[in-house]
């Protein structure tokens, strides 16, 4: 079987995933789990691998994947666990008085938490001090989920060029030369996002506006008889659990929390196993009977984001998994594959689009990888994009005489714009489960803002002559 068979084939797969979450005719785990599972039988009677070969496929892909689902099940335990107590109720209190009936106040507020939240580079870490902070402000409001995260995911992946980011430092390995000066020459593109995403709040606030939102907006007319009738079990929800008396121990609890996962010294999940269970020692003593009321609450919403990401842990070790000539699997990390081992999907698919890019773009090679990012971003994941595709586009580009640094900056910038709303990315399906919002909604909502965002931070980089015309 050929690669340029296995390359087609791969995007085949993730066409058909995408086009199954937008009809809503599954949801994301099994999409994640069945498409790539069919591909892997396929490649299998092709002669391409053994069966031995895609199951370490997929056991790396668990490999990758495992940590993440902890982190998953544990940060929504413990943001449901603080939410039960009452200690967003005081902090929705303050930003309630801070921007009052300011719709585009909200969404202003939202792009500079997410901006300052992001400065450690995780996406995670930010989701988890954006969206548990903002989301009852919005419900408040009568704001969209997906408004919030298209603010967020947009500041965020401004925010990520910075030099101890992920892609940025990637990418600087792969041209051998320091972060530091890799982002040096990017940071005037940064400025300008940065500036850009903020103005992107402020319409998007307008655009919420114009909706009915606000406390006092038209869609609060709409659902008032709603919230009436729900008022009283809420109440009573609120009575029983909430635990106002703590809520100091409960924020610097939470603060602990976010510092540890920005820390970074112990695995993202230990930070919220320990909260969780100092939460629930202190917030509702030593009853096995409560712990268990508690945790029931909020175990279908944790199921739901971990088996997503299981199900994802089968996608991107079917696609991004190479396999040596022992059978081993090849890390996505290692630039250069050894002759005698078998490139993974996405690496013919990279193939594909280099063999398909040179005859008719040449020179301009780093403006058209500029705009095809956001739509590559859905198909490959971080290392694939930066460890397997850009290795192969500055060897194409030296054909041409293109230099691999504005190559490199084309690929980093554009892409980090769409990084949050790539489903290969698992902190987005973390922020989405957090948002309770579905990730075909949110890749509705914010794939073409996200697009345009890019594309105008490429045309300015190429004004200010960092990339070439």
């Amino acid at each position: 079987m050929s690669e340029t068979l296995v390359g087609i084939l791969g995007l085949l797969t993730i066409v058909a995933i995408v086009v199954t979450l937008f009809k809503s005719k599954t949801q994301p785990a099994i999409a994640f789990i069945v498409y790539p599972a069919i591909l892997g039988l396929i490649l299998v009677l092709g002669g391409r691998y053994s069966f031995d070969d895609l199951a370490t496929m997929i056991k790396t892909g668990f490999n990758s994947t495992g940590p993440t689902a902890a982190l998953f099940v544990f940060s929504v335990l413990y943001f449901g666990i603080m939410t039960d107590a009452g200690m967003f109720d005081v902090i929705i209190g303050k930003l309630m008085k801070l921007v009052g009936d300011n719709v585009i106040g909200v969404a202003i507020v939202t792009a500079i938490i997410a901006l300052v939240g992001h400065l450690d580079g995780g996406g995670a870490s930010t989701f988890c001090i954006v969206v548990p902070a903002m989301l009852p402000v919005y419900k408040r409001m009568h704001m969209r989920p997906t408004t919030l995260l298209r603010i967020a995911v947009l500041s965020m992946g401004v925010l990520n060029l910075m030099p101890w980011a992920g892609p940025t430092m990637r990418a600087a390995s792969v041209l051998g030369m320091e972060a530091g000066s890799l982002w040096s020459t990017i940071l005037p593109i940064q400025i300008f996002g940065i500036v850009l995403a903020i103005a992107h709040a402020f319409l998007a606030g307008i655009q919420e506006k114009k909706r009915g939102a606000g406390l006092h907006g038209k869609l609060a007319e709409v659902e008032g008889v709603v919230e009436i009738e729900d008022a009283a079990v809420v109440e009573k929800k609120d009575n029983e659990l909430a635990r106002p008396k703590l809520f100091i121990f409960n924020i610097l609890l939470t603060v602990a929390v976010i510092a540890m996962l920005i820390w970074d010294v112990f695995p993202s999940y230990v930070p919220f196993m320990l909260g969780l269970s100092l939460a629930l020692f202190v917030n509702y003593g030593f009853s096995a009977k409560m712990h268990k009321k508690l945790i029931n609450l909020h175990a279908g919403p944790a199921l739901m984001m971990c088996s997503t990401l299981m199900g994802a842990a089968v996608l991107m070790g079917i696609l991004t998994t190479s396999i040596g000539a022992d059978g081993a699997a090849i890390g996505k990390k290692v630039m250069v594959l050894p002759a005698d081992a078998i490139p993974s999907v996405v690496r013919c698919l990279a193939g594909i689009i280099s063999n398909i890019l040179p005859a008719a773009l040449g020179k301009h090679l780093p403006l058209i990888i500029g705009i095809l990012s956001v739509p590559l971003a859905l198909a490959f994941d971080t290392d694939s994009y930066f460890y397997g595709m850009l290795p192969v586009m500055i060897g194409i580009g030296e054909a041409f005489g293109v230099n691999a640094l504005p190559i490199a900056v084309a690929m980093v910038v554009c892409r980090n714009c769409a990084t949050f709303i790539s489903p290969m990315v698992p902190a987005t399906l973390l922020g989405t489960g957090l948002a309770e919002v579905d990730i075909k909604d949110h890749i509705k909502a914010s794939f073409f803002y996200v697009w345009g965002f890019s594309i105008i931070c490429m045309v300015f980089a190429a004004i200010v002559g960092i990339m070439p015309l």
